[in-house]
């Protein structure tokens, strides 16, 4: 027998290490007299050096790392160093975080630096492993435990026949294929890897769809909100329920193969823990989410004991022999996701947990992970393991492709779905531990399932990217602009709003621009909301789905927008939507919406951090990455507004020269201008508003571009002709030479006397207009001329309308109407 004892050694000042060592002596000699060493002759007793946790300083030459706590702090480091630097070389590549977390790993472990002996025994003494490895596992279990706040299993419920049979195709007949393939190599695997229950497991394991894995990858790769993203979402969760099931019903044979009342104690020990979660823990979280007040982060004193909480459940499943993730898995599930409870949590810990303990958890993984321990027991010994996973990954992707295809997804996106419910991540690598403490698998075939794990989900991720582009659906090939729209149409607008500031604004936008019963409006008004604390991103649509009470900031929203219809109900129609979801993705919903429902305009509010508005700075929040993508991907155009307050006054009902509301349009030419002055001449229409026109022209035409000066020219005329005899029209040109006299032009009509300033983005401008103006564009959204008459250096207190019309994506036939030359009715 050997029994370890601990001897601590103190570091002290060089020069005495004589009388430290009489104190070790003296240990020694104690525990031979309390162990009895001589009365037991078979028990060896063997003393372990401890390092203290603190030195004296390296000023007394004492080598700060012989003091464990300093160690601790430079491998914490190091390996957080190592992960980012990697994830900034990846990134190009499109690779997730855990692949830098793997590689970070094994680059720190024994298969990198730590093969150097010196290295490893310096950098990862005994104690600081043990250290490692437990806050490597709490990381894992938070971790686990944040996901499962994420998830909403109400997605099973909501899922269509589509995400069914995926689900199901994916689960059932990889897990066949393995199986059979095992049976087959059975003979040549290890005795622990043979038995029916490691076969069981391993192929189930190859089977399931982690969903924190394709959550946190999907979230990285902006596809959340993405058709392929959802899908996905739903699929994972099915495959994850189905899973679980059968995985603890593996881990109950495995349990019972040393007592079979193990198996019995192992299923009412999980019986007990989903009870004691379901009926208690869960009606208490929510107790806590009903009590918050709305709009309220929940009390610090909760998010404490829910943490805490975490622990408790980690130290049960430990203590009943479950694996240590279920436990906190369960917590997750069991709390309310989204606000308040949920997005408390989330926000409060999520940041510590992904950027600090994972990092922790994969120094772990890393010093577990050891490829020369693979070429020391040889190619025989992994080769039936490596078959396995082989088998399992190419069936999962192939049975996923097929039955995505059957249910009429297209081929590309089918095998962008199946590449994307093939990634691997923390939840597998976590069961690879827990096969190692069940000995199913040894220290080599674990290094090959890192290895295996890194390579796929690297692979995978690059494939997503090149088979699947979310923006794709967008690139239309027909005119969907307000300029292109006849004046007897229908106008249909996308609406959209991110708080009850921003409503008003925007439904004076719609008043003024002259919704008529010949030509009414059709408003798609879209609520957004930013993703926290959930995982699955949502699309209500009001007149089909309840909103969720979470969200009870949008009925507020809602219900001012219902107000505005019923009093304008003879030519407006208005139908509400609200999408929750990352700000990263948000534009995603926007033009998809804008698609489906065929807009031919969106309105987006601008947020800018530091807004002056009459003389005081208002504080933001901002939104502008939104805009900017709407921008970049609409399947129409795109208009948005910067309300500074003014512009939200009531229509006049008749008009007179003190009370109407004056506008002006900054014509300086290009397709955005076109579109901007077509859009104000509908607000012409309304006896309520007066318009200026300034068109901006260079001196002796230079830099003009030929055709779009034809087009300006065109559209010009005909709008002049129309309003000839209007009274509330004025038009006038300007010639100037240069920027600088541009924005001379524009201060000189700055006399307050406007309430709307309505300017063409940038697509088509004379580059003479802008010369010397382009590098103080802090706000690429709205142009240099829109960036401009919203700065404080402006000074004005109007409100400002910058249009863009859609970008065309696909090459259109050359009739009058893609010209831009005049509005016709077959569009």
């Amino acid at each position: 027998m050997v029994r370890v004892y601990p001897i601590y050694r103190s570091l002290a000042p060089s020069g005495h290490s004589d009388g430290f060592r009489s104190t070790m002596k003296v240990q020694v000699a104690e525990l031979h007299a309390h162990t009895n060493v001589i009365q037991s002759p078979e028990m060896l007793l063997t003393c372990h050096s401890i390092q203290s946790t603190h030195p004296y300083g390296i000023f007394y030459g004492e080598n700060p790392l012989n003091s464990s706590f300093t160690l601790l702090l430079l491998e914490i480091t190091l390996v957080i160093v190592i992960i980012q630097t990697l994830r900034f070389l990846l990134k190009p590549l499109k690779q997730p975080r855990v692949v830098a977390e793997i590689i970070g790993g094994i680059i720190i472990g024994p298969s990198v630096l730590g093969h150097n002996k010196k290295f490893f025994s310096c950098m990862f003494p005994d104690n600081t492993q043990y250290v490692l490895r437990n806050i490597g596992l709490m990381g894992f279990m938070y971790f686990v435990f944040v996901i499962g706040v994420k998830m909403d299993l109400s997605l099973v419920k909501k899922a269509g026949k589509k995400e069914m049979y995926i689900a199901f195709a994916g689960m059932v007949f990889p897990f066949i294929i393995v199986v059979l393939a095992a049976m087959i190599m059975r003979p040549s695997m290890d005795k622990d890897l043979a038995k029916f229950t490691s076969i069981g497991a391993i192929s189930s394991s190859m089977a399931i769809t982690s969903f924190p894995c394709i959550y946190t990858i999907l979230e990285e790769l902006n596809l959340l909100s993405s058709e392929v993203g959802r899908m996905s979402l739903s699929t994972s969760i099915i495959c994850d329920a189905i899973g679980l099931n059968a995985f603890y019903a593996f881990e109950a044979a495995k349990q019972g193969e040393t007592k079979p009342m193990a198996a019995l104690w192992y299923l009412i020990s999980l019986a007990v823990l989903v009870a004691f979660c379901v009926i208690f823990v869960g009606r208490g979280m929510q107790w806590i989410a009903d009590h918050t007040p709305e709009g309220d982060p929940v009390d610090q004193g909760y998010v404490v004991a829910i943490l805490l909480l975490v622990l408790v459940m980690g130290f049960l499943t430990d203590f009943f022999g479950v694996a240590i993730a279920t436990g906190p898995m369960m917590l997750g599930l069991v709390i309310p996701d989204g606000p308040p409870l949920g997005s408390t949590l989330v926000a409060r810990c999520e940041t510590l947990i992904f950027e600090f303990l994972m990092p922790i958890a994969f120094i772990f993984i890393g010093i577990t992970t050891d490829v020369y321990s693979m070429t020391a027991v040889g190619w025989v010994h992994l080769s039936p393991l490596f078959a396995l996973a082989l088998i399992g990954y190419f069936s999962k992707l192939l049975v996923t492709a097929m039955a995505a295809v059957f249910v009429n997804v297209p081929l590309r996106e089918s095998f962008a779905m199946s590449f994307i419910l093939s990634l691997r991540g923390q939840v597998e690598i976590l069961l690879y531990l827990h096969w190692m403490d069940k000995v199913i698998i040894d220290q080599p075939g674990f290094s090959l399932l890192i290895l295996l794990t890194a390579a796929v989900t690297g692979t995978c991720t690059a494939l997503i990217s090149i088979f699947y582009d979310p923006t794709k659906p967008y690139m239309v090939n027909k005119r969907r602009t307000i300029q292109h729209t006849s004046p007897e149409n229908e106008v249909r607008i996308v609406l959209c709003m991110h708080d009850l500031e921003s409503v008003q604004g925007l439904i004076r936008l719609v008043e003024v621009s002259n919704p008529t019963v010949t030509s009414p409006f059709s408003i798609f008004a879209l609520h957004l909301i930013e993703l926290v604390g959930r995982a699955a991103p949502l699309f209500i649509d009001h007149e089909e789905q309840k909103l969720p009470s979470k969200y009870g900031s949008s009925e507020a929203i809602l219900g001012a927008l219902k107000l505005y219809q019923e009093s304008q109900n003879a030519y407006l129609n208005l139908r509400t939507f609200t999408a929750v979801s990352p700000k990263k993705t948000m534009f995603q919903d926007i033009c998809k919406l804008a698609l489906e429902c065929k807009a031919t305009l969106v309105i987006l509010p601008f947020h800018k951090e530091h807004l002056d508005i009459g003389g005081a700075e208002v504080v933001l929040a901002g939104v502008r990455s939104v805009n900017y993508n709407v921008l970049a991907h609409a399947p129409c155009s795109v208009g948005i507004l910067v309300d500074k307050g003014n512009f939200q006054r009531a229509v006049p009902a008749i008009y007179t020269e003190n009370s109407a509301l004056h506008f002006v349009l900054l014509f300086l030419g290009g397709a955005d201008a076109r579109e901007a002055l077509v859009f104000a001449d509908r607000m012409a229409g309304n006896r309520s508003i007066s318009l200026t026109v300034i068109r901006f022209l260079s001196y002796n035409f230079n830099g003009d571009n030929e055709m779009e000066k034809k087009l300006d020219d065109g559209l010009v005329t005909w709008f002049w002709v129309k309003n000839e005899k209007n009274d509330r029209v004025v038009y006038r040109e300007v010639v100037v030479r240069d920027g600088d006299e541009t924005i001379a032009a524009i201060e000189a009509m700055n006399d307050e006397s406007y309430d709307l300033w309505i300017v063409g983005r940038k697509h088509g401008i004379n580059p003479v207009l802008l010369e010397g103006l382009t590098k103080w564009n802090k706000n690429q959204e709205l142009g240099v001329i829109g960036d401009y008459l919203t700065s404080v250096d402006f000074g004005s207190s109007a409100s400002v309308l910058v249009m863009q019309q859609q970008i065309m994506r696909s090459n259109v036939g050359t009739t009058p109407c893609s010209l831009g030359i005049f509005p016709c009715n077959s569009c």
